[in-house]
């Protein structure tokens, strides 16, 4: 499992399949960020476009770009993951980050999709990760009764999610301090505001996955920036 994990947020399918095939040879994992421009935006690939193209993707015996090479995670900003969920599941996705504040039915939802896709569903130990993000205002109380029903929690860096540039907020690392110190052993990720400057505190702090968007697509040189990034993390363990 790799520790830099690129983030994309697709303006388009074609988009997404260019930016996954420079990534190639690069990474193991990538986070797409679908966005249904309601419960943030602006929105991504589906919603910006035809939302109802995954279904038909999936109708079609299709999958996500490269998704034998590439493991995909899928970060749902949306105001109904109950409903859309699945379908991105069933495209390949082996990762799926749900916001704790999206659906007033958390509960249900964590136990249908593990039941579903899931470790209970029998057919591989790994077969789908479960996450929550919660937002750098969350109460961090709020993943207390889910956390034996998720795989990790990932922190968001930023204050407005949806969109990628938005700076680092720094008191991110004394609420992971505080999770940490409460649950040691569920794996923590960052997403947001992650650059070359900040990644050596996250990963000191226990961050056992960095997501990055901006510092990577930005970057004169995405392959060299990427291995500037992974060189970082040879100096630090993997926790939880």
């Amino acid at each position: 499992m790799g520790i830099i994990v690129p983030a994309i947020i697709p303006t388009s399918r074609e988009d997404l399949e260019r930016k996954v095939s420079q990534l190639r040879g690069l990474c193991e994992e990538v986070q797409v960020d679908i966005v249904d421009g309601k419960y943030a935006r602006p929105a991504s690939w589906p919603y910006a476009t035809e939302a109802a193209e995954p279904s038909r993707m999936l109708a079609e015996g299709e999958m996500l770009p490269y998704a034998g090479e590439i493991g995909f995670e899928i970060d749902l900003m949306s105001a109904d993951p109950e409903s859309v969920a699945g379908v991105w599941i069933e495209l390949g996705a082996k990762r799926l980050t749900i916001h704790a504040e999206s659906t007033r039915y958390l509960s249900r939802f964590l136990e249908s999709a593990r039941t579903m896709f899931g470790h209970d569903a029998g057919f591989a130990s790994n077969l789908l990760s479960l996450g929550l993000a919660i937002g750098t205002e969350t109460d961090l109380s709020l993943i207390d009764p889910f956390i034996e029903k998720i795989d990790y929690v990932q922190f968001m860096g930023v204050r407005t999610i949806g969109h990628q540039g938005e700076p680092f907020s720094p008191g991110v690392l004394s609420r992971i301090a505080v999770f940490r110190k409460k649950y040691p052993n569920t794996p923590v990720q960052v997403d947001g505001g992650v650059t070359l400057g900040n990644a050596p505190a996250l990963l000191e702090a226990g961050v056992s996955r960095l997501v990055v968007g901006s510092a990577l697509w930005k970057a004169p040189d995405l392959g060299a920036q990427y291995r500037a990034f992974d060189a970082l993390t040879e100096q630090y363990g993997i926790y939880g």
